[in-house]
């Protein structure tokens, strides 16, 4: 059975939960609630949406392009396309949010294989997916809502996609994705 995005998954380790709230070609909307000392595990770039965080309860820490900015609920930020950023909840009690991508693109099918994943416990000890097979699903899925880790450059990236996909492909990774996404 797909994952179904409006049900939420949790990254155990670094201690954030995803939940769709809505989903259309303007905007993929989530609730991402972060508990205390809970962190994304890596810096990243979203290469073709905005991403916009409104804190609703907490204190979100965020680091973009290096430049730390505090963001107490009922403030919002806005990390552009392309931008540098890593984000941290920044006080003793949960941290609750409302995060927007813009536009939508298909980061529905984006957040299936990321959740699947989480849901599988495939993570590194910090809480990181496996990137070899998020970049297999981004080839397969051929998708827009691209995610790039910062610790991997951009031409770098673009080998290593074609490559896990040479790779899944192999040792039978469609399965995952079919699992994730219901897609063939």
């Amino acid at each position: 059975m797909a994952v179904n995005v409006y049900d939420g998954f949790t990254n155990q380790i670094a201690q954030e939960t995803f939940r769709c709230l809505s989903y259309n070609k303007e905007a993929f909307t989530i609730e991402w609630l972060v508990e205390p000392e809970g962190y994304v595990p890596f810096e990243h770039i979203h290469l073709n949406q905005d991403e916009i965080f409104h804190i609703k309860k907490g204190e979100m820490r965020i680091l973009i392009e290096g430049k730390e900015h505090i963001v107490p609920a009922g403030e919002s930020i806005i990390v552009p396309k392309g931008t540098p950023h890593i984000a941290y909840n920044n006080k003793p009690e949960r941290l609750e949010s409302i995060v927007e991508y813009k536009p939508g693109l298909d980061n529905y099918k984006f957040f299936q294989c990321f959740g699947g994943l989480l849901i599988d416990g495939d993570t590194s000890k910090n809480g990181t997916v496996n990137i070899p097979k998020m970049c297999y699903f981004t080839k397969k899925m051929n998708a827009q809502s691209i995610t790039r880790p910062t610790s991997i450059p951009a031409p770098i990236f673009k080998i290593a996609i074609h490559i896990s996909y040479i790779i899944g492909s192999i040792v039978g990774w469609k399965k995952l994705y079919f699992k994730y996404t219901g897609d063939h």
